[in-house]
């Protein structure tokens, strides 16, 4: 009898015992992408947003490298959290971040000289990005590595997703392509010449679109604090609950 009862409370404990990828761990991922976005709710990260959005491709490289970076220190610091002292802790923090970001910085110059050419400024502001440096404060000195991985990951992409929203706008409306520079690279609008062919060739008289101009300013980092106040305006139009969040 005292046999069954102990299976029984064996079974009970594996069947309450939390999935690997639950309920947590999906809010995690998807809050940062959200109602908890690090650049329109926390209003973190906003110079590389402004720099490197020009294009889509070095915003998704950008992007890239924060989530490899977020995702990697969270762990590593949540992992060491127990036997780092409290009162070196930054320290500790930036040495480790300043690593993961020497480490991409290195890989991406080797891959593809020409944008870490363009990024290699940023590339190293990640080091001091609040992002990074307040999810490893606030999140991965507190809590077991598997939860730190998923919130670096989470709060990485929630930035990236802001950069390439931002970064699609001012290429499509400043230059008239998208992914310029990859082996994917579109010529949506604009006027068609011997060597380039767009989509929509506004120096065709017979088109819709027949004079258009790309705006030159949305090649300004002015025009990416535009899109990006915009977003803030339509994520707490459609959120009500964000409205006093600063």
């Amino acid at each position: 009898m005292a046999e069954i009862s102990t299976q029984a409370a064996t079974t009970a404990v594996v069947e309450k015992k939390e999935p690997w990828f639950g309920k947590k761990e999906r809010k995690l991922l998807t809050d940062p992408i959200q109602s908890n976005n690090p650049i329109t709710v926390q209003v973190l990260g906003i110079c590389s947003a402004l720099a490197v959005t020009t294009q889509m491709l070095p915003a998704l490289v950008m992007s890239i490298a924060v989530i490899f970076v977020s995702a990697s220190s969270n762990v590593t610091i949540s992992l060491l959290r127990n036997y780092i002292p409290k009162q070196v802790r930054m320290i500790v923090q930036l040495v480790v971040v300043a690593t993961l970001v020497t480490i991409v910085e290195l890989v991406l110059k080797a891959a593809n000289y020409p944008v870490w050419k363009q990024l290699s400024v940023f590339i190293g502001l990640i080091i001091t990005n609040c992002i990074v440096m307040g999810r490893l404060e606030a999140f991965a000195m507190a809590n077991p590595p598997k939860r730190a991985l998923f919130d670096g990951i989470g709060n990485g992409l929630g930035y990236g997703a802001v950069l390439l929203i931002v970064a699609f706008i001012r290429e499509l409306f400043g230059k008239g392509t998208l992914f310029i520079g990859t082996p994917i690279a579109m010529h949506i609008i604009g006027p068609s010449n011997e060597t380039t062919r767009y989509w929509i060739n506004t120096a065709n008289p017979n088109s819709l679109f027949y004079g258009y101009t790309n705006n030159g300013l949305m090649v300004l980092p002015a025009a990416a604090l535009f899109i990006i106040g915009i977003l803030i305006w339509v994520q707490r139009a459609w959120n009500k609950k964000l409205v006093d969040v600063s």
